[in-house]
């Protein structure tokens, strides 16, 4: 073999031999296992588990109706003789609305009139001798119909005539005004809508789990839209008897003062139901786990380590759970740092800013 490569297979194997040696060496000072759990335990906060008081609220969409509404409509075929009212226009109960020309039933209801008189004036004569017994009494009774016949005819006049006002049928909001002087008018031809809103009905679905905590009678709030940062104070007023077969929801209906009318028949209100305070177990939050269908928290056993404990919420409000199952009272959980466990972790209890400032230094 030529003395320069001779010289080339010494230096490699020198260098192969070198490389060797360090790689034992880095694996005789690594720990043997590794991990995290060499170490130290993971610091952590740890809240006991404990009965609270508990009151939660049921949120929901609800949509305006007043609480008494009409379409105001015509009941006769006639021409439109005047309008009393203009849109938006608030009336009494009983106030006139529309007069519809009715000049042909005032001549009749003239005409009639003067049947009438006529009937009673000589029901008058004939009551005076059937008293001496100079006329029959079977032409006293017949002048006796004939004059009940003629009251009919005028009572039947004036209700046709009443029939040409359109009169308010109870007190609100009138509508856009949908008719004007002279316009021919029909049967069912609409001249406005009336509204009561001095209160309001707000009806809003209650889902059949959640029924058991609805009843007539409980306190209610609502937000609307149009009114950034006001409430509107409420009762339950009834709960449907049925429930839908689509969405297995009922509805529910509830009771708003509107003195001053701002509620409007339409708006969209987000109604809250302010549920009865009970006893139950309360957790932070930030407590609990949801990663894809698992919901739980981590448990710490009595050897200070930690494990899973799949949970049922009950329910929620802004930084709390309330659990219906999964846990009991006096039992610890991890409220803060639950980033880097795994089951089995052992870990270390501490305040919050404690180990905060342990998790900073590490």
């Amino acid at each position: 073999m030529p003395p320069r490569n001779r010289r080339f297979l010494f230096v490699s194997v020198a260098l192969a031999l070198a490389l060797s040696a360090c790689g034992k060496d880095d694996a005789a000072a690594k720990p043997a296992g590794g991990g995290r759990g060499n170490a130290g335990p993971v610091p952590v906060v740890v809240e006991t588990v404990r009965e609270q008081a508990w009151t939660d609220t049921l949120r929901a969409l609800g949509t305006v109706h007043a609480r008494e509404a009409v379409t105001v409509t015509a009941k006769v075929s006639e021409t439109v003789q005047q309008v009393h009212f203009e849109s938006g226009q608030e009336v009494a109960r009983g106030a006139p609305l529309v007069t519809l020309s009715g000049q042909q039933q005032q001549a009749s209801l003239a005409s009639a009139e003067a049947t009438l008189k006529e009937a009673e004036q000589l029901f008058q004569r004939q009551s005076q001798l059937a008293s001496q017994q100079l006329v029959a009494r079977a032409s006293l009774d017949a002048q006796r119909a004939t004059r009940d016949a003629a009251r009919a005819q005028v009572a039947q006049i004036r209700a046709n005539l009443s029939d040409r006002v359109i009169r308010a049928p109870f007190a609100g909001v009138l509508g856009i005004r949908q008719v004007s002087p002279g316009a021919l008018v029909t049967p069912g031809t609409v001249i406005a809508t009336l509204d009561d809103v001095s209160r309001v009905f707000v009806d809003f679905p209650v889902p059949e789990t959640e029924l058991a905590g609805v009843a007539p009678g409980q306190a209610l709030s609502g937000t609307a839209g149009a009114y950034a940062g006001r409430t509107f104070d409420g009762t339950v007023a009834t709960v449907s008897a049925r429930l839908d077969a689509g969405s297995r929801s009922a509805t529910v209906r509830g009771d708003f003062p509107n003195p001053e009318r701002v509620l409007r028949p339409g708006m969209l209100v987000e109604v809250t139901v302010a549920r009865s305070t009970r006893q139950a177990l309360v957790v932070p939050e930030i407590a609990v786990q949801q990663i894809g269908s698992e919901t739980f928290v981590w448990r710490v056993k009595a050897d200070d380590t930690v494990e899973k404990a799949d949970v049922e919420v009950g329910g929620r409000i802004p930084g709390k759970v309330m659990l219906a199952g999964g846990v009991e009272a006096g039992q610890r959980i991890v409220t803060e740092g639950v980033g880097k466990l795994q089951a089995g972790a052992k870990v270390a209890a501490g305040a919050p800013q404690a180990a905060a400032a342990t998790a900073v230094a590490k």
